[in-house]
């Protein structure tokens, strides 16, 4: 109990290190968000009088500091603060940015993870044969892909040829919130989560492939295969439980790598998550916004590990008895 409670403590103690972060590039940005939001145009033909009065509305014309200090302050009683690029309050942005993200992320998690086990098993049992160097061949090209250009390359494959998949957005275009389906909603993250998820399996799949080459020649194993066990049954008999763990590892460990990959494929597909949110919020120099964004996906991310260090002690005792003793 008291890990856990240290590493609450750690979590909370880098949920306020990120937004001071945040609030100091901000500070340094050049960008001034009044003119960013209202154009150049109309900023220039501005009274100075009006332009004080947005200023002051905004908040703009405090020190970064004075406005950490109000936001903090307004953020422990539950005000997130009001986003200047949406002119809505941050929290109902990043209510309905999250539920989005959080959907296309799930999705791309889970197909990289199962598709990146069982690849890595594969080849780790098939070692040296020609699935292992298809497997590796295959997870290489991925690797050294970048992931805007998958994007746009399964837009023109899959929505432009095909016609197979909706041309990006989040939901039909002409259609209302309250018309909108499940099957709608569906269809319109397969291909921005199935392009996440491609990406992702390539570490995923050779960490995995290390992993089981090394269990296989362990003693274990070859004793099993000793007393008249074939490879595949003692893989399956003593070696997949041994992947538990490193499988964990590597699956928390992703959703950084996921998150980082949704910002460039939720540009590419222009679907509305925290991704776009983000790089919209940068540009317009909205910092209310752009702290909201940065926390949630702090959560998602320290989170995952805080959940994997959790799941560690309740599949491993020995974890649980190491940390106590120490």
């Amino acid at each position: 109990m008291s890990a856990i409670l240290r590493n609450l403590i750690k979590f909370v103690v880098l949920l306020w290190a990120v937004s001071v972060v945040v609030f100091l590039l901000v500070g340094m940005s050049p960008i001034d968000p009044v003119q960013a939001n209202v154009g150049q145009a109309a900023y220039i033909n501005m009274s100075a009088e009006k332009r004080a009065q947005l200023a002051s509305y905004w908040g703009t014309d405090l020190s970064i500091f004075e406005r950490y200090v109000n936001w903090f302050a307004a953020l422990i009683q539950g005000d997130w603060g009001m986003s200047l690029r949406y002119n809505a309050p941050v929290a109902q942005v990043l209510a309905t940015r999250s539920l989005n993200t959080l959907a296309l992320m799930l999705v791309a998690w889970l197909l990289s993870g199962v598709i990146g086990v069982v690849l890595g098993v594969v080849a780790g049992l098939k070692r040296g044969s020609w699935a292992d160097k298809a497997v590796r061949g295959y997870c290489f090209v991925l690797a050294s892909t970048p992931t805007f250009w998958l994007g746009l390359l399964m837009l023109m494959v899959f929505s432009v040829w095909l016609g197979w998949a909706p041309l990006g957005f989040s939901v039909p275009i002409g259609k209302s919130a309250a018309d909108v389906t499940l099957l709608d909603a569906i269809s319109h993250v397969i291909l921005p989560a199935l392009t996440l998820s491609i990406v992702g399996v390539a570490n995923i799949a050779l960490h995995t492939r290390e992993k089981t080459i090394d269990i296989m020649e362990s003693d274990y194993i070859r004793f099993a295969q000793a007393r008249g066990m074939s490879r595949m049954q003692a893989a399956r008999a003593h070696g997949l439980r041994n992947l538990v763990l490193p499988a964990i590892t590597l699956q928390f460990a992703s959703l950084s790598e996921i998150f980082g990959g949704s910002v460039l494929v939720e540009q590419v597909f222009s679907y509305p998550g925290l991704g776009q949110a983000a790089v919209t919020a940068g540009i317009g120099g909205d910092v209310a916004l752009l702290a909201g964004v940065a926390l949630v996906s702090a959560v998602f991310v320290f989170g995952g590990n805080l959940i994997a260090n959790v799941l560690y002690r309740v599949i491993d005792p020995r974890i649980k008895r190491g940390g106590d003793a120490l």
